[in-house]
């Protein structure tokens, strides 16, 4: 379970994994589905709160050269969240846009509960679906 749970972290950081497959793998080893659920929720929910933390402590960066977004892409960014706001972490859980999205609640101050509430939402509801994939389609080639 501890694999599970440090994948699903890394996964959720700028890291790049790939925790459904060890989520449906260890579904396949026969491990408790809830347990399963819980911990690869937890795990990625705590790795996307890492997220809003990093975009938290980077505007403060945000006048300097190096700083990876200029004040237009920045001032971009804060107009589409500005309009989608926090209910944009429901789509934390989908692939290329959920990172960012995280760091961006953070960026623009999300309270932590909220964005944690969106992000457990989504991530929870992520999983509950590859374990019910999983079920639907692994069970024969699980046996």
């Amino acid at each position: 379970m501890l694999s599970l749970f440090l994948v699903a972290l890394a996964s959720a950081t700028l890291l790049p994994g790939g925790s459904e497959v060890w989520l449906a793998r260890q579904w396949c080893l026969g491990q408790p589905v809830g347990m399963l659920w819980l911990v690869a929720t937890a795990g990625n929910s705590l790795g996307s709160m890492i997220n809003v933390g990093l975009g938290r402590y980077a505007r403060r960066f945000q006048h300097r050269r190096w700083f990876p977004a200029s004040s237009q892409g920045l001032a971009r960014a804060e107009r589409w969240y500005r309009r989608f706001g926090e209910y944009s972490l429901l789509l934390a859980w989908a692939p290329v846009i959920g990172d960012p999205l995280t760091v961006l609640a953070g960026v623009f101050r999300l309270p932590w509960w909220r964005a944690l509430l969106w992000v457990v939402v989504a991530k929870g509801g992520r999983y509950a679906m590859v374990l019910y994939l999983a079920h639907q389609w692994l069970a024969p080639l699980c046996a």
